[in-house]
């Protein structure tokens, strides 16, 4: 297991590059979902300096907090609420370059501009989605939608 991660600088897709295979040798060999959750968190963080990058899980009809990085944040979201249960109950990734004008956005943080969440779909159901938030407005776009897909995919979720 690696526990080191080289920040690189330069594009947007050179980043994701360089992280996706060290994301991987982070998680190698450990099965247990929070752990690696937590560490996905930390890495998408320190690469590429988010505001606010965590993972919310499907509890019953809501969405419940899991392993992030950064300020508090919200700790339960009813489905179709907000970015993130607009993603749940759409099954979709959501880019949101302005979170103000998102209707029904909830704000976490002020300081919370634009965002991406891709929902974690297993076996047909939605089960969770990463949350990412960047203090910039318009962050985020299809390079981290198929980024970011990747890299949920190398988590073995209990679904």
């Amino acid at each position: 297991m690696s526990e080191d991660l080289k920040i690189v600088r330069g594009s947007k897709e050179e980043q994701y590059r360089s992280l996706l295979p060290q994301i991987s040798a982070l998680l190698e060999g450990e099965h247990d979902q929070i752990a690696n959750m937590a560490n996905m968190c930390a890495a998408l963080k320190e690469q590429f300096n988010f505001f606010w990058v965590g993972f919310y899980m499907v509890k019953g009809d809501e969405l419940v907090l899991g392993p992030f990085q950064g300020p508090v944040a919200c700790t339960r979201i009813k489905k179709g609420k907000g970015v993130c249960g607009s993603s749940w109950a759409k099954k979709q990734t959501l880019i949101v370059p302005d979170v103000e004008e998102f209707p029904g956005h909830i704000a976490c943080s002020a300081a919370s501009r634009s965002e991406i969440v891709i929902p974690i779909v297993r076996n047909e159901r939605v089960i969770g989605v990463l949350d990412v938030d960047s203090a910039e407005l318009d962050s985020f776009d299809e390079t981290d939608a198929s980024y970011l897909t990747q890299i949920i995919g190398l988590i073995e979720f209990n679904s």
